[in-house]
Formats: structure tokens, sequence, C-alpha cells
């Protein structure tokens, strides 16, 4: 491998690590864009230190390195994945998002351009699409999970939240206990499907923590 070659992989693993992790990011998903651009660039450089030693000691299994990725990568998922309320699983999507941004990073390392190229339009086909598709076959409430750091202000904070809420709704708001002494979740139940973007009630004041289930 060249210089060049190496740079033009990595650069690569940066911009879609950068796209995936903006779009989970804008979710509010516990993963954003710095973490799938450190996975991206881990796993391409380790399969790119697979063919390195292949090369300079001329031998060698150029899979074997890249390999310990696609499990090691699972426990970092694993912490992605969320129980609340007992039953309330969250963060699946996100954990196999950074799962899926380590193989790509390893098909980039290789040189499999075309392979981690259309992989990640399929990514963002699936993951912008098909979520509507389930929106819509579910046909049951949407739900906006929030977090307060002052228990005292829970009126003040849901009236801001309704005023972005720009569709005829009357949520239904659910509180549910938080890790963090001093803090309430709340669970917003909407009746109609709403765009949401969790980034912006993070401007609310108060509101230190937002993801659409």
């Amino acid at each position: 491998m060249t210089v060049y070659q190496v740079l033009f992989r990595l650069v690569l693993a940066v911009v879609i690590g950068a796209l995936i992790g903006y779009e989970r990011g804008r979710h509010g998903r516990a993963a954003g864009m710095r973490t799938h651009i450190i996975v991206c660039i881990g796993s391409a450089v380790t399969a790119m230190t697979g063919i390195f030693v292949n090369q300079t000691f001329g031998g060698g299994d150029v899979l074997r390195i890249a390999a310990q990725v696609i499990s090691g990568v699972g426990f970092l998922g694993a912490g992605m994945i969320i129980l609340k309320n007992g039953n309330i699983v969250t963060g699946l999507t996100t954990a196999a998002g950074v799962w899926t941004t380590a193989t790509l990073g390893i098909a980039l390392g290789y040189g499999f351009y075309s392979g981690a190229l259309i992989g990640a339009a399929l990514f963002f086909i699936v993951i912008t699409t098909f979520i509507r598709l389930e929106k819509d076959k579910r046909n049951k409430a949407q739900i906006l999970y929030l977090e307060i750091n002052d228990v005292k202000r829970v009126n003040e904070i849901l009236d801001a939240v309704k005023d972005k809420i720009t569709v005829p709704n009357n949520p239904v708001v659910v509180p549910s206990k938080s890790n963090i002494d001093g803090y309430v979740g709340l669970n917003i139940m909407l009746n109609q499907h709403f765009e949401v973007i969790p980034e912006d009630f993070l401007q609310i004041d108060g509101v230190v923590f937002a993801v659409e289930e």
C-alpha cells in the first residue's frame, strides 16, 4: 500500500463515519458523529494493519486481526442498549449502526470501495425510509423521551416542549425514574405522527437528554 492509498481509505472512513454519526446524533442517539468516525477509522486501520504485516513479513493471515473487530465492537454496542421502566428497550438500532460502521471501515481498509459505498448507501435508505414504514404499520403512539434536571420546573418545561410540537396533538406525559438524583424522565406520547428532531428539544433550558423511541 502506498501513502496515498492509506490516506484515501482513511478519508473515506471519516466521511462515511461522519454521515452515519450525524444521522444518529440528529435523532438523539447515544453514539453520534465522533463515535462513528472513530469506529470507522479504527476498523479501517485494523484491516490495513493486517495487509501491512502480510506484506512486510511475507506471511500471516490478513483477515485475522480485522476479524476481532466484528466481535469486539459488540461490547461497544452493548453499552448503547438501554432498558427503561423495566420494559422499554432503546438503542438497538444505534448499536447495530455502530457494528455496521465497523464493517464498512473494514471494507475500506481492504480497498473494497464498492462494497463500502453501496453498503453505506443502503444503510441510509433503510434508516431513513423503513422507520416511517414501521411507524405506519405499528399505528401506535409515538414516544419522545426527555430527561430534565429540575423537578420543580416540570410544568414550565412541558409548556416549552408543547410549543415545539407543531401538529395537532394532545400529548400524554408519563413520568419515569432517572438514574441521576434530582433528575426526572418524561415519556411524552403523541397521538399523531410528528417528525421528531430531539436536538430541537435540547435547546430548551432544563432538558439534558432527548431521544425518539
